[in-house]
């Protein structure tokens, strides 16, 4: 196991090396999902969101981080009201879609508007609609935490998973196990979906 360690900094506090950071963080899966919003004007915004939580049950809430230097952030900074959409296994090109700087994510189709006002994937494997209750700056990011006001619950599916960098499907009872002959480890790619 190698290690980044570094020298104690004079607030005592370690440096850590931004390549090992990512690398750290990039072993870790996490879910995919689309998060909306509109402007004064009824304009939908939206980005691919990778950190995404539940917080609490009781009352219901969520948090989704969102990259200050986002185009949406001032959209999403306004806003009062915001969607998440999970994604399933086939949206890969639409998550990378809402992941880029294009300036018309939504061209392509296949979101509607919900009886509550948003907007939200119609092939959504989940989605839950939120009203902001708080925001709070966090480095180059902000938290935005969510209550919970309508669940969007349609057909169960597979989802798409983010991990090593990349997209992937989850798959089902025949993935070989790394600990099969010839199976591989997921560190070498042997074995990723």
């Amino acid at each position: 196991m190698r290690s980044t360690d570094s020298t104690i900094s004079d607030n005592g506090v370690r440096p850590v090396d931004p390549a090992a950071y990512r690398e750290a963080m990039a072993r870790f899966p996490s879910g995919v999902a689309i998060v909306t919003t509109h402007d004064e004007d009824g304009t939908p915004y939206g980005f691919t969101a990778s950190s995404f939580c539940s917080v609490s049950l009781d009352p219901p809430l969520v948090l989704v981080c969102l990259a200050r230097s986002a185009n949406s952030f001032p959209v999403f900074q306004r806003s009062r009201h915001f969607a998440v959409s999970f994604l399933r296994s086939h949206h890969v090109d639409l998550a990378k879609r809402f992941a880029s700087k294009s300036p018309d994510k939504f061209g392509a189709g296949g979101f509607v508007r919900t009886d509550g006002g948003a907007t939200v994937l119609r092939e959504a494997l989940a989605a839950v609609e939120c009203v902001i209750d708080s925001r709070h700056v966090a480095g180059d990011h902000v938290i935005l935490v969510g209550g919970v006001q309508r669940v969007v619950l349609p057909d169960d599916g597979s989802p798409v998973v983010y991990f090593d960098r990349g997209f992937r499907a989850l798959c089902g009872g025949d993935c070989p196990h790394p600990a099969q002959p010839g199976a591989g480890h997921p560190a070498d790619g042997a074995s990723r979906p």
